[in-house]
């Protein structure tokens, strides 16, 4: 787990493959950011601190399963799904933004998301 420029008032957790750079973009934008290698399960959010994270971003729709538990955690927490392939159904109710990296450059989606969620100063 790597933590950077972490201040729980603009903080995400970025979790699966960043193969599109999203997390960097994010750090770029002022947004600390922790990323989750491996498996997002109930326990590594938790370590990654996304109860108190403004954005959890998803890089790979096969870990879907762990959107529900990262809004299990922080009702609050904007759930960004920034990966090609179809979301499940199950995940499609409880995901604030899905975007496919094909259609729109990780610096575009980093800029959006840090101003809109307050993230940036």
């Amino acid at each position: 787990m790597t933590h950077a420029n972490r201040d729980d008032t603009r903080c995400a957790v970025v979790a699966g493959p960043d193969e599109n750079d999203i997390g960097a973009a994010l750090t770029a934008e002022g947004v600390g950011v922790t990323t989750i290698e491996g498996i997002p399960t109930g326990e590594s959010l938790d370590d990654a601190g996304v109860d108190e994270a403004a954005l959890y971003v998803l890089t790979d729709v096969t870990e879907a399963t762990s959107i529900p538990v990262a809004k299990e955690q922080n009702p609050e927490v904007r759930a960004v799904v920034y990966a090609d392939g179809s979301l499940p159904e199950f995940a499609q109710p409880i995901t604030d933004l899905t975007v496919d990296p094909a259609l729109l450059d990780p610096e575009t989606v980093a800029e959006e998301l840090a101003a809109h969620d307050g993230a940036s100063e």
